[in-house]
């Protein structure tokens, strides 16, 4: 078989890239730590982005792949010869975010908001620093933020089911053996949550990917002129007629370039500031610092990230406590 294949295949999860390599799998077994990383380090980032999407946070996230690392430390003794690294490892994972969920019941059940309030306010929502290479080789993968935020709906076992099955590309048997289940009890758990969530309409929105460098560029420009002049005008503009505006984890939210206007016109605009672009949830995003007297410089005011249609602004989620060094972004910037 061609490499290209071969790695084509293991990106898509239908060849461990393991499973050829018993001497690993013995060393691991064995107790061997180096083994061990190399048997689970091409995994880490595609674990990440599952316990995100699972979990809506990605704090959380890290924390889950942290545990789930050491859980599979603690039981690569009993991993049997086809060494069938990647199911087990989503199986230990999916049963840690599943504990987490069970913890804080809070997000096991659907979001209960008023009609037409945006998925993306709920309060632990929090944004994907960039996008590696380990979450787009999957070709159904996607941490959107939007559908992120659609998922944390579903109840704990329904978004398990649908990201296994329908993101992930498991079969039904293979998830109930991960989930501990009947493959009957998965696919009535898949037929509610598609009730839910149309997996088919879930696409990664990526700005570069339908304007191409130059019209991001252009929407890059544009909106960073925009908002270090002040100019409200400019900004409504490049909003699309049912824009929407949202900052978890506070309740205000506002919708139409006519209540956005107001929006920036009575508060943010009376401030100065400094934009910066980067990349959060495979999306267009920026680092945001607003002017402060007393240190004499620009201090971080939050990350803004952007859903871009047909080349205007559908959506901005400003995350007001995002850390912007996870984003490549400095800590502050001079005067």
């Amino acid at each position: 078989m061609e490499p290209a294949l071969i790695g084509k295949l293991i990106g898509q999860g239908k060849i461990d890239p393991v499973s050829a390599s018993p001497d690993v799998l013995d060393a691991a077994r064995s107790g061997d730590a180096e083994a061990f990383e190399r048997l689970v380090g091409p995994y880490r980032g595609e674990l990440l982005a599952h316990c995100y999407r699972m979990l809506g946070s990605f704090h959380d996230a890290e924390d889950a792949v942290q545990e789930s690392l050491v859980r599979a430390w603690r039981s690569v003794g009993g991993l049997d010869d086809r060494g069938f690294v990647r199911a087990w490892l989503y199986k230990i994972a999916t049963n840690r975010c599943l504990t987490t969920l069970e913890r804080n019941s809070r997000r096991e059940l659907p979001f209960d908001v008023l009609p037409g309030t945006p998925d993306t306010e709920i309060s632990w929502l929090e944004p994907y620093p960039g996008q590696s290479p380990e979450t787009t080789y999957l070709a159904r993968e996607s941490v959107e933020l939007a559908f992120v935020a659609a998922l944390q709906r579903l109840s704990a076992l329904q978004r398990a089911v649908l990201i296994l099955r329908e993101v992930l590309g498991f079969s039904a048997a293979e998830v109930a053996g991960q989930l501990d289940t009947s493959t009957a009890s998965v696919n009535s758990a898949l037929q509610r949550a598609r009730k839910v969530i149309d997996i088919s309409g879930v696409t990664q929105q990526s700005v570069l990917r339908d304007l191409g460098p130059d019209g991001a560029e252009e929407i890059v420009t544009r909106w960073i002129n925009a908002w270090q002049a002040g100019d409200v005008d400019a900004i409504v503009t490049m909003l699309t007629d049912d824009a929407r505006y949202s900052m978890p984890p506070l309740h205000e939210w506002y919708h139409g370039p006519d209540a956005i206007r107001v929006f920036l016109t009575e508060g943010p605009l009376r401030s100065r500031w400094r934009f910066l672009p980067t990349s959060a949830n495979g999306q267009l995003a920026f680092g945001t610092y607003l002017w402060d007297d007393d240190a004499g410089a620009y201090l971080p005011g939050g990350l803004d990230v952007l859903t871009i249609h047909n080349g205007r602004v559908a959506q901005i989620v400003a995350f007001l406590s995002a850390d912007l060094t996870k984003y490549g972004l400095p800590a502050s910037l001079p005067a």
